[in-house]
């Protein structure tokens, strides 16, 4: 491919994924609570920024669904200035995450976890979309269940026009799809209800009415006004932010890999969404992270390289320059189909259906983990959910451990007993030890321990076998351990348990010796 070809490939996916997010950027800052041109700044600033430094190749970068909840809630506790300084926080905190490379491990997040939370942001988003559809009016509320009370008691109130214009919404989101010549979905979603809503005029809310327009400019610079007591509040939603963002960025970056055979760096990309992140709210912006939709959309319509997404963002530039007085048009119940589906395909349904159907342990992490994301807050979900499924795996891994007598396997003389220990040795698996103390009292004088089923161990475990080295001795009892793996060895070297009994390679040579 000669350098021309690949800047028209560039071209060509950068205008078609920016067509793509300046509907969404929009979208996604109005359900988050702040104008919509914030949204489209964040667009814009942080598109360009994490294409030249993220560490991935085709990743497009803006405000996205799953923020939304997280937005709402600094926006109604601490206002637009705290909204700022607290993506700011979670910028710095992702930069902190590059730097410690942290970037590998958030993929072992436990997939129950990942997926109760999107579902409950996902329900969030859907319910929270409802009073625009049906042209209700009231005053948001910190938690789910209040606004869905208040939703229910306020449906008297709702109004045919809008739920006239999300009905061509969701129409033309059916229709558009089946049409012989390919159209942008979602910019067609919002651009035929307005049409709509102007050739038909009835009495319904727009951008213009609720938000005053957008003005068509450059983003201005500001300075944050940020103070210690600030940001001691503001850290938990940072927190969140940035773990939340941290998360889908990378989730965004491996499907990248997985449909362009690229190789995505991890701790880069972290310093790009980072960047991004610290950038933004210098100009207005909102929270931004890798959104796996649009990337999806700029590797196929054709992009070969970081230029797609600079360009991506210079077309969303573009749009607010040229187009920015058009927005004013409309219909904030245009909006609410767009983010309904958004909300329907990030719900991973399938998937939680599938969970639930083996009704596992892992469903109840699952449940756990949504439910708290809806009727709590995602920071609380995602630590209560993690703590279940680590305890879980505790569990299961405790119920594979087995420190048992092996009398078929080894020829053993009068006096001596093996046991085997099988299975890393953790904190879960201490009780393992406890029946072997119960053969102080018989024949044996020496008790071998065949560590070769044992990889690994932990503090908890060295000071168990400790105990039972050390009451071994107290009943004048010998102790021999064999078979000792590098790891296993290392620690027990390292906390001096090995200079209380003797070792052998094998277990056969301990009988022999004994």
């Amino acid at each position: 491919m000669t350098s021309r070809q690949g800047w028209q490939k560039d071209i060509s996916a950068g205008i078609t994924v920016g067509v793509v997010a300046v509907p969404l950027a929009m979208a996604f800052a109005i359900a988050s609570g702040v104008g919509p041109v914030y949204g489209l700044y964040t667009a814009i600033i942080a598109g360009i920024l994490v294409s030249l430094f993220g560490g991935s190749t085709f990743q497009i970068a803006g405000p996205t669904g799953a923020f939304i909840p997280i937005i709402s809630g600094v926006m109604l506790a601490h206002g637009y200035e705290g909204l700022l300084v607290t993506t700011f926080l979670a910028g710095i905190l992702l930069f902190l995450m590059s730097v410690l490379r942290v970037g590998r491990l958030i993929r072992f997040m436990p997939r129950a976890v990942t997926i109760g939370f999107t579902a409950g942001i996902a329900v969030v988003i859907f319910v929270d979309q409802l009073d625009e559809l049906f042209g209700i009016s009231f005053q948001k509320a910190p938690h789910f269940h209040e606004n869905l009370l208040k939703l229910v008691t306020s449906l008297h109130e709702a109004s045919l026009w809008p739920v006239f214009i999300a009905a061509v919404g969701f129409m033309t989101l059916w229709l558009v799809p089946k049409l012989p010549v390919k159209l942008p979905l979602l910019l067609m979603a919002m651009l035929v209800p307005t049409f709509v809503s102007l050739v038909i005029p009835g009495e319904v809310a727009t951008i213009g009415s609720a938000y005053g327009g957008i003005p068509s400019g450059l983003p201005e610079f500001n300075w944050l006004a940020i103070d210690l007591d600030m940001i001691a509040t503001l850290m938990p939603s940072a927190f969140a932010i940035a773990f939340l963002g941290a998360l889908e960025s990378l989730l965004s970056g491996a499907v990248a890999d997985g449909m362009a055979g690229t190789k995505m760096n991890p701790d880069k990309e972290l310093f790009g969404q980072g960047l991004a992140n610290v950038v933004v709210p210098f100009f207005g912006g909102i929270p931004a992270t890798g959104a796996i939709a649009r990337t999806a959309t700029n590797i196929q319509a054709g992009a070969v390289s970081r230029r797609s997404g600079v360009i991506h963002g210079l077309t969303v530039l573009l749009a607010v320059l040229v187009l920015a007085p058009l927005a004013s048009y409309v219909p904030l119940a245009a909006l609410a189909p767009i983010l309904m589906r958004v909300a329907w395909n990030m719900s991973e349904r399938h998937h939680v259906f599938e969970m639930l159907k083996h009704r596992s342990a892992e469903s109840l992490v699952l449940l756990v983990t949504l439910g708290l994301t809806v009727f709590v807050d995602l920071v609380v979900a995602v630590e209560v959910g993690v703590i279940c499924a680590l305890a879980l795996f505790a569990k299961r891994m405790a119920d594979t451990i087995d420190v048992r007598e092996q009398t078929e396997r080894y020829v053993t003389r009068d006096g001596q007993v093996v046991f085997s220990v099988e299975g890393p040795l953790f904190f879960g698996a201490i009780e393992m030890f406890e029946h072997v103390l119960h053969h102080i009292h018989d024949e044996p004088d020496v008790f071998i321990f065949n560590f070769h089923r044992c990889p690994v161990i932990d503090v908890t475990a060295v000071e168990e076998i400790r105990r039972v080295v050390r009451e071994l001795k107290a009943a004048d009892r010998r102790v021999v351990f064999a078979h000792l793996s590098a790891p296993v060895r290392q620690t027990l070297t390292h906390y001096g348990v090995l200079d209380h009994v003797d070792t052998f390679e094998t277990t056969q040579a301990a009988i022999d010796a004994s």
